[in-house]
């Protein structure tokens, strides 16, 4: 009996599974966690480095209830792109002792172009010099995630040092244009490092602040919360605030956020600050530092819910706050009269940027390019340099690269090396020799028309033309001898050149903080109105400038221009707050100050532009202006000769009417009495001015305003410059007639027909004085 009841179980048992079966077919649901997501990118478990390990899922706060360890992200810009067949990014990131002594897995997913030949490709990736996991290109198709553990001690407290490699061959294409097909984009919000221990999200000291990093699109965010913010007296400490924190956290796109309530806590890439007296923030903090209540305090506290560090500022009353202030700003001071040898660009570029302030020769090796050797076709090195803020040579300059290079026979004539200079070709040099040949310090002349204030980049190619490519047999093995060998005792060489200031010059002001970097006084600062929004822009305007600069810059508010004396003075806030006097002087056109952004003025720009243009299209000259405006554009191109440069008496700057399609402007000028600097950052209204300061403090967009005045179109993203047309010449340095000379020759070199016009009179009076010596020894010409 037990054995027919038995028998009988099995058989239903039998059928139920079979029928279970066969209604749901090739169900794998049961091979998941229920409450893990579907897995939208294959993780990578193969390469050079460690073995890979499948990073942790869960939500990016830090050290939220959802899992146990902490995040950070590495990629210090919104898109990581490796081109080309040879190409590298390498910067560093600060971690705290609790992070460098954390297990940790760093973990990235990417996508590169399909036309990549993953047998002859591979993306390596390097922590502290040292490769930490490498393997083959191959995800053309879909995204593709890697994992790689780092062994224990390979982190440091302090900076440490991230590079991503990759070597990329195409598929099929042979030739130089097809290099330019190939790609591999790391995404930000993927690359992160994951550290086992949770406790490594708390920050012990002020010193921490270094480590807030950045979030999942390269921006690193100060929520400032400040009870009081609405006293005009605190608003010089917070700006100074702002500019200690900037100056510590030193990333390439940092926000500053003033508010009077606690934001969302634990993001990645943010820092709360809580800023007031014990009775203002007591409210706000659940348990305030031990000593706030009797003396100044600057100490983290940690909230509970989400493990986030927040930074408390307090003390009994103002004065105890400011000192706590002093406590996170005050080291970053350096004098205002000392040269810097270094621009700290570490966060986004290493190594860090030399400045050359004259004759100077420099190694590749110390401009961080290594000797390396070159199978392919299309070689590219880069490397940065800065000038100083007075820099004056862009019409005569030339800078020489001394270059030690190798290259095969197999490389043809037609071959060359082409140098640029941010992002502009500056010279090429054509390979004349059949048979290969060693090049010991081959001069190449590097034109410094495209240098500018701050730092340069400075990029080197080697364009390789062989016959095994022209020929490029289907289904032949890529080769592996070398063609080409940069070595790393080429060397830099700057000349003198001339060092004097200009006003206006937006160049100066984004690449080195000019002229107020220098300014050993307070720096007078108008804002319209103290409110949320106006404030924030001007605290991250200030830190972008502290940053460029190296240095906080000492600000007081003023309450009218008047204030500002002689002095180099900032001014932000919206046109229509604005003095007019400003505008004026900065050469803003006032009849666009209250329509500026108005619905209504930007239909009648749009309608006003389209009657210009059909009447320019009617009138019987059109053809023949449009002709002349190709001639001119032409010879401007070929000979770099334009009608401004015939001007023997400057150009009168135009009154500039903001577009419509702009909502931020900068724009630079002289002072009523023409002895000083004033520099207006303004917009339409106070989100879109907090909006777009936010945006051009991404180091990539800041590094683009020049001229005399820089607009930013948020549609585009781009940053569009009016060129300075009249300018006067700023004494930065004790005269000299060597450095008037070198002034001189770049003048002239700007103002070719006013030389041509003292050539010939020089001419002539050396005619007429040859002509009476002659008569003066009894004879005739």
């Amino acid at each position: 009996m037990n054995r027919t009841l038995a028998a009988l179980l099995v058989v239903l048992l039998a059928a139920t599974t079979q029928t279970f079966a066969q209604s749901n077919p090739f169900d794998m649901s049961g091979e998941r966690p229920a409450a893990e997501p579907p897995v939208e990118m294959p993780r990578q478990e193969e390469g050079g480095g460690p073995k890979a390990s499948e990073p942790d899922a869960g939500a990016d706060t830090l050290g939220g209830d959802e899992r146990d360890d902490f995040r950070r992200f590495i990629v210090p810009f919104d898109a990581l792109s490796l081109s080309g067949e040879v190409d590298e990014r390498t910067w560093s990131m600060y971690l705290t002792p609790a992070q460098a002594q954390s297990p940790a897995t760093l973990n990235f997913g990417y996508q590169n172009a399909i036309v990549i030949a993953p047998e002859v490709s591979s993306l390596s990736v390097f922590v502290n010099g040292e490769l930490v996991g490498e393997g083959p290109i191959k995800a053309s198709d879909t995204p593709e995630e890697r994992s790689y553990e780092l062994r224990a001690g390979l982190l440091r407290p302090g900076s440490n040092d991230i590079r991503f490699r990759v070597q990329q061959r195409h598929r099929t294409d042979c030739t130089i244009e097809s290099t330019y097909e190939l790609w591999t984009e790391i995404a930000p919000d993927t690359a992160f490092i994951s550290f086992a221990d949770a406790e490594s999200a708390v920050f012990a000291s002020v010193d921490d602040i270094r480590a807030v990093g950045v979030d999942g699109k390269g921006r690193t965010q100060f929520n400032l919360v400040v009870p009081g913010m609405a006293q005009p007296s605190r608003a010089a400490d917070l700006m100074r605030l702002a500019q200690g924190l900037a100056l510590r956290g030193h990333m390439p796109a940092q926000r500053v956020i003033l508010s009077q309530d606690l934001p969302e806590l634990g993001k990645p890439g943010e820092l709360t600050v809580v800023v007031g007296t014990v009775d203002e923030v007591s409210p706000l903090i659940a348990a305030l530092p031990d000593g706030a209540a009797g003396g100044s305090v600057a100490a983290f506290v940690r909230d509970d819910k989400t493990n986030a560090p927040v930074l408390v500022l307090s003390g009994p009353d103002w004065s105890a706050v400011r000192a706590a202030i002093e406590a996170v700003a005050e080291p970053m001071d350096r004098p205002s009269d000392v040269p810097r040898d270094v621009i700290n660009t570490e966060r986004w570029l290493l190594p860090e940027t030399l400045v050359v302030a004259g004759n100077k020769r420099l190694r590749f090796s110390e401009l961080g390019v290594s000797t390396s050797e070159f199978t392919g076709r299309r070689f590219r090195s880069r490397f940065s340099v800065a000038v100083p803020s007075d820099f004056y040579a862009d019409a005569y300059g030339e800078a020489t690269i001394l270059l030690d290079a190798a290259y095969t026979e197999t490389v043809r004539p037609g071959s060359r090396i082409d140098i640029y200079v941010n992002g502009n070709i500056a010279s090429t040099v054509p390979f004349d020799s059949a048979t290969g040949g060693i090049l010991r310090h081959l001069p190449i002349n590097v034109t410094m028309r495209h240098f500018r204030p701050g730092p340069n980049l400075i990029e080197l190619e080697a364009v390789l033309l062989t016959d095994q490519d022209k020929v490029c047999a289907p289904g032949a093995p890529a080769s592996t001898d070398s063609r080409f060998a940069l070595f790393d005792t080429s060397e830099l060489h700057m000349p003198n050149f001339a060092r004097i200031g200009l006003r206006p010059n937006l160049a100066a002001l984004s690449g080195a903080a000019a002229p107020y970097r220098n300014s050993a006084g307070t720096i007078p600062l108008f804002i319209d109105r103290a409110d949320a929004d106006t404030l924030s822009a001007a605290a991250t305007f200030l830190a972008r400038l502290a940053v460029a600069g190296g240095r906080p810059i000492a600000v007081e508010m003023i309450a009218s221009p008047l204030a500002a004396g002689t002095r180099n003075a900032l001014f932000v806030g919206t046109l229509p707050e604005l003095p007019k006097t400003v505008l004026t002087q900065v050469g803003i056109d006032p009849g666009r100050q209250m329509s500026w952004g108005s619905a209504q003025a930007t239909g009648r720009g749009e309608d006003t532009q389209k009657a210009i243009d059909e009447w320019q299209t009617r009138l019987s000259g059109g053809a023949w202006r449009t002709q002349m405006t190709a001639l001119q554009n032409w010879v401007k191109q070929e000979f770099d000769i334009s009608l401004s440069s015939l001007r023997i008496l400057p150009q009168e700057q135009a009154e500039f009417a903001p577009p419509e399609t702009a909502t931020l402007l900068v724009a630079q000028g002289a002072n009523p009495t023409d002895d000083a600097t004033w520099t207006l950052v303004a917009a339409p209204t106070a989100k879109l001015l907090n909006d777009g300061v936010s945006a051009i403090s991404d180091i990539r967009q800041w590094q683009r305003i020049a001229g005399h005045i820089a607009t930013y179109e948020p549609a585009s993203s781009a940053i569009n410059v009016v060129p300075v047309t009249n300018f006067t010449f700023v004494q930065t340095r004790p005269a000299s007639i060597g450095n008037y000379r070198l002034i001189i020759a770049n003048w002239l070199s700007s103002n070719i027909l006013f030389y041509a016009v003292a050539l010939v009179v020089l001419s002539v009076l050396l005619g007429l004085a040859t002509s009476s010596m002659l008569s003066r020894l009894g004879r005739r010409p």
